[in-house]
C-alpha cells in the first residue's frame, strides 16, 4: 500500500499560475486600482511642486557667467529660506518688478554689514571677500554701503563686465523668492 501511495504522489503534478512579468508589476502592480490611487498622487504631488515649490527662471544677460550661463533654465527652491535666512555665497532670485522678472544674483553681504568694492575686490566690513567663483578679473570700485536689518547685498559672478552694465546692490529680504538648486 505504501508502494501505491509513493506511486500516484509521484503522478500528480501540480500548475503554478505565472507570475505577473515584471515589467507589468513595476507598471501597473499587483493591483490596477491602487496603481491608478498611486499615479494620482503622483500627479497631484508633481503639480503642487512645480507650481508651489520649484519655479523655473531663465537667465537673461551675461551678469552671472560663467556660473550660469545666458539663456539657461534654472530652477529655484521657494522652500529653502523656511527654516534659515539666506547666506554668504548662496545664489538667489529676486523678485526684480512685477511677479515674473526675477534676477539671479549671488549673495555676498548680509545684514548689517558694510560692503564696498576695492580694485574688483569686494570687501566685506573692510576684510577681502575670498570669493572662488570669481574668474575673469574685475577693476570695480565703490564706497562702503551699511545694510539695513533686512538688506543683503547682491551681486553677479561675472564682474569683468562695467558696473553701470550691472544691476547689483541692496535687496530687501521680502524681495529674495528662494535659492537656486544648481
Amino acid at each position: 500500500m505504501w508502494y501505491l501511495l509513493s506511486s500516484l504522489n509521484a503522478e500528480i503534478k501540480f500548475e503554478e499560475t505565472p507570475a505577473p512579468g515584471l515589467a507589468r508589476r513595476i507598471l501597473i502592480g499587483r493591483n490596477p486600482r491602487w496603481t491608478l490611487v498611486r499615479i494620482a498622487l503622483w500627479v497631484a504631488v508633481l503639480f503642487l511642486g512645480s507650481r508651489f515649490v520649484l519655479l523655473p527662471v531663465r537667465v537673461q544677460g551675461g551678469s552671472m557667467l560663467p556660473t550660469y550661463r545666458e539663456n539657461g533654465v534654472n530652477f529655484i527652491n521657494r522652500l529653502a529660506y523656511l527654516s534659515h535666512e539666506p547666506r554668504r555665497g548662496d545664489v538667489v532670485a529676486i523678485r526684480y518688478a512685477g511677479r515674473h522678472v526675477m534676477l539671479l544674483k549671488r549673495v555676498i553681504g548680509l545684514p548689517g554689514e558694510s560692503v564696498a568694492f576695492s580694485n574688483g575686490k569686494a570687501l566685506i566690513n573692510d576684510q577681502v571677500l575670498p570669493e572662488p567663483y570669481i574668474k575673469f578679473p574685475s577693476t570695480w570700485n565703490r564706497a562702503p554701503v551699511t545694510l539695513a536689518p533686512d538688506e543683503y547685498f547682491v551681486v553677479g559672478d561675472n564682474r569683468s563686465m562695467p558696473a553701470e552694465d550691472h544691476t547689483f546692490g541692496r535687496a530687501k529680504r521680502e524681495r529674495i523668492v528662494g535659492k537656486a538648486l544648481f
